[in-house]
């Protein structure tokens, strides 16, 4: 099936005059979860984040570790499988021309990448598409706004804070092309991803608060009824091009994560580019106290849907399930909730060997049944009335064996090491990272994936400019939301991951993380003889807090069990 998809693509090449074509997985938004997967199309890769390269005799697909076992299971025939590090200046293959869809990639990504060694040629028709979505629409879906009540600061106020910072660096405009940004910007969210209420817009802002809204007309109707946007000030994004001519003054700011190549080439025609970054980035990743608070109300419903779950298939789960019937269970027990909207990414349901794989997706039909002897790992999520989860836990169901129960209890002390650190001497998540893996480096092991990722407030499920990685160097602020996440994955038998959401808080000018997830840590995986005493009394103040929160929502054998914890 692969193969005549890729045969269909490179009967394409000598009509464009291309020796290859490349397909990235986001979208002309660069979003993670995106309505035409046309990675997956013309790969049959179904992770998200990636890229493949189609030439006339060979094919690679780039991914990074967390996909390296999923991408060889599901695309190593037709594709070689390479670390994304490699996609920097590329050469793997030289003095070719390869094209583009200039919509879906930046300059900043066609110079790091292909630029060195080989020629880029920008097509205006997108070849996947042209192929297999030929007919595909996409539903336009409205806007909604949400009241300062759940978001704790106008949209009025936030225009201003722009246009200020618009004055300060002494630009006329700047030009917003992530969504997640006009969403934090105007305090509005769509219904345009499968997994996060972004909408799919851009927006222009000028130094005087000037408001520009470009996306499709049947999307903003309340919008303008609210008298958020003017009608007047609607740009269809047809009319992008001669909108840009229209404008009078000349120094403008544009993102070069999320502005293609496409819009920068028309900005570039009329305006003069300033080096600065979109700074709503920063902005929306400092979360203030009303959203913290949302945030915090989501994870105890989470809490509590995710417990009732782990009770369930330890204890009361008596005939042979697979993954996939896991997931939906523990869907199910959200659903319970009546803020629950629906999951903020795909859940990872792994048994066995499949929690190795370290973005499992259960299939359907193939799912494989949960032993009595697997290591389960679930990491999910929720979107919440008002809060986004993200939580992962790895539980046993008999006696597990030694080098696991060692490994899972080496897991947990880079798990405590991270929640527990020192904020004012560990201030970025490259100083941080590696406080995860000690325990784990002084064995010899380690994980192929960051240690944790920001998350943004009732919006995407993975959010930066934050993250604890060997490479961020963002400085840690008051109100940013992080996950926690260290692991280990031993290939074709078992996987560990344990997860939580923390925020960062304050206390008389020193910062800490705080927990939000709520959730018990297997205790039949731990050597307690293997923590020191922080580590010990840390789990024990968790559980602690996990059962005052979470046992009012309980039924008495949950509330018994979780009880055992402390």
């Amino acid at each position: 099936m692969i193969k005549k998809k890729i045969s269909k693509l490179r009967n394409k090449f000598n009509k464009f005059n291309i020796d290859g074509y490349i397909v990235p997985k986001n979208d002309e938004f660069f979003s993670e979860f995106t309505q035409k997967n046309r990675l997956k199309t013309i790969s049959n890769f179904s992770g998200s984040a990636g890229y493949a390269i189609i030439l006339k005799k060979k094919n690679y697909l780039f991914v990074d570790g967390r996909y390296t076992i999923q991408a060889e299971i599901e695309s190593g025939k037709e594709f070689k499988v390479t670390n994304l590090e490699k996609i920097k200046n590329c050469k793997l293959f030289k003095n070719l021309t390869l094209g583009i869809d200039p919509k879906l990639f930046t300059s900043k990504q066609i110079n790091s990448f292909f630029l060195k060694y080989n020629q880029i040629k920008e097509i205006s028709v997108n070849l996947i598409d042209n192929i297999f979505y030929n007919n595909y629409q996409i539903k336009c879906k409205p806007f909604f706004s949400l009241s300062k009540k759940i978001v704790g600061e106008s949209h009025t106020v936030k225009i201003k804070k722009i246009a200020n910072f618009l004055k300060k660096n002494k630009s006329n405009y700047l030009f917003i092309s992530a969504p997640e940004n006009v969403a934090w910007l105007l305090n509005i969210r769509g219904n345009d991803n499968q997994h996060s209420p972004i909408p799919n817009c851009r927006v222009i802002i000028d130094s005087n608060k000037k408001i520009y809204l470009i996306c499709e007309r049947g999307k903003v109707g309340n919008l303008i009824k609210e008298k958020k946007i003017k009608k007047n000030n609607l740009i269809l994004p047809k009319d992008f091009n001669l909108f840009i001519e229209k404008l009078k003054k000349n120094k403008i700011i544009i993102d070069n994560n999320t502005c293609s190549l496409f819009y920068e080439n028309i900005i570039k025609k009329r305006f003069f580019v300033l080096d600065k970054d979109d700074p709503i980035y920063l902005m929306k990743s400092m979360k203030n106290k009303i959203e913290i608070d949302n945030m915090v109300k989501s994870h105890i419903s989470d809490g509590v849907a995710l417990t009732k779950f782990l009770y369930w298939i330890k204890f009361k789960n008596k005939k042979k399930i697979t993954e996939y019937q896991a997931q939906l269970k523990l869907e199910n027990f959200r659903k319970k909730n009546k803020n629950y909207l629906y999951p903020s990414f795909n859940t990872i349901a792994g048994a066995g060997k499949n929690g190795a794989i370290i973005h499992y997706r259960a299939d359907k039909i193939k799912s494989k049944k949960l032993k009595k002897n697997d290591i389960f790992l679930c990491d999910s999520g929720g979107q919440y009335r008002y809060g986004t989860t993200d939580v992962t836990r790895t539980i046993c169901f008999s006696r597990p064996k030694k080098f696991i129960k060692e490994t899972f209890t080496k897991v947990l002390k880079g798990h405590i090491a991270i929640a527990t650190a020192n904020l004012n001497k560990k201030y970025n998540g490259k100083l941080l990272d590696p406080l995860a893996r000690k325990s784990l480096t002084k064995s010899g092991l380690d994980y192929k994936h960051g240690t944790g990722h920001g998350v943004g407030f009732y919006l995407n499920v993975h959010e930066g400019p934050q993250s604890i990685s060997k490479c961020n160097k963002i400085k840690f602020r008051e109100g940013m939301i992080l996950s926690n996440e260290p692991g280990f994955y031993k290939k074709g038998s078992f996987g560990i991951r344990i997860e939580n959401l923390v925020y960062i808080k304050k206390i008389n000018r020193k910062l800490i993380f705080e927990n939000l997830t709520l959730a018990p840590i297997d205790k039949e995986l731990i050597i307690f003889k293997n923590l020191i005493k922080k580590e010990k009394d840390y789990l024990f103040n968790y559980h602690l807090n996990v059962y005052s929160k979470l046992s009012p929502f309980l039924k008495k054998d949950e509330r018994k069990w979780l009880a055992s914890f402390v």
